[in-house]
């Protein structure tokens, strides 16, 4: 009977000791979009604490007795069948409750802890290429010859001047001149690669060069291919006899160790084509 008692008292204390099954310690996310049900007790507190110091709160009933000091909030329902919703600011958000009917000490939330919400990684927007000032264009840009072994006698003129060169992009800077006797209107020309381009001489000392008329006639090519023009502009597309515009044509091309020969056909004249063939 000794023994049996023993361990009667043994079992009790241990009973005492143990925590009451459901009793519990939340956390919660620091989401400002959901909405977090609270279970209450009376005569027992509910503890909320924060990541940061709390600026204000408000609750839709009287029923529950709430106080905040710094970052943590206290509640206790105060009636037993009540139950309202519960916003607490803070500097950077929002958080909202629902606090139900007290109930069992059994089942309440002795406590909410807030963690940080997990932040996702996002690899940074590549920028955009920046294009090149005016400036730099200016300064990069290289003078281009022409290489002809007599002035050419055509109504228009289509002298290349230079060009610029950078992220795979090509600007070819002209002029076209109208020495004929009726007007001429300049627009953007059509630009042709010609592919296995064959010279007398070789054309590694022609890079950056126009050739005139009897030298382009002297080239043999295999293909021509449409390069596309990414853009066109010319300072004045209406030319009298006499006069001169200045144009800029913008194409993309691979980058290449070997020579490029280009033809740029512009808009023909009453009596001929208009080309300049550049090889660059």
């Amino acid at each position: 009977m000794k023994r049996l008692c023993t361990i009667l008292i043994i079992a009790v204390l241990v009973t005492a000791t143990m925590p009451l099954v459901g009793q519990k310690i939340e956390r919660e996310t620091s989401d400002g979009g959901q909405i977090v049900h609270l279970k209450t007790a009376l005569n027992h507190l509910t503890v909320i604490e924060l990541r940061e110091p709390v600026i204000q709160v408000a609750t839709g009933s009287q029923s529950f007795k709430v106080e905040w000091r710094e970052n943590k909030v206290f509640l206790q329902p105060t009636e037993a069948d009540a139950s309202t919703n519960l916003f607490i600011w803070t500097a950077s958000q929002r958080l909202n409750y629902e606090l139900e009917p007290a109930g069992a000490v059994t089942s309440m939330d002795f406590a909410v802890d807030q963690i940080p919400v997990p932040v996702t990684q996002t690899k940074p927007a590549s920028a955009a290429p920046s294009q090149p000032s005016p400036s730099e264009v200016l300064l990069a840009g290289r003078p281009v010859r022409l290489e002809s072994a007599k002035p050419t006698k055509k109504p228009v003129e289509v002298v290349i001047r230079d060009l610029y060169e950078g992220d795979g992009r090509v600007l070819v800077r002209y002029a076209v001149r109208n020495r004929g006797t009726h007007a001429y209107d300049v627009s953007t020309p059509k630009v042709y690669a010609l592919a296995g381009a064959r010279y007398p001489q070789s054309l590694y000392g022609l890079v950056d060069s126009q050739l005139g008329d009897q030298e382009a006639a002297r080239l043999t090519v295999k293909q021509e291919t449409l390069v596309p023009v990414l853009e066109g502009q010319v300072q004045s597309s209406h030319l009298a006899p006499g006069q001169e515009s200045v144009g800029v044509v913008a194409i993309r091309l691979p980058a290449s160790t070997e020579p490029t020969v280009l033809r740029f056909q512009f808009a023909d004249d009453d009596r001929e084509r208009i080309a300049a063939v550049l090889v660059r």
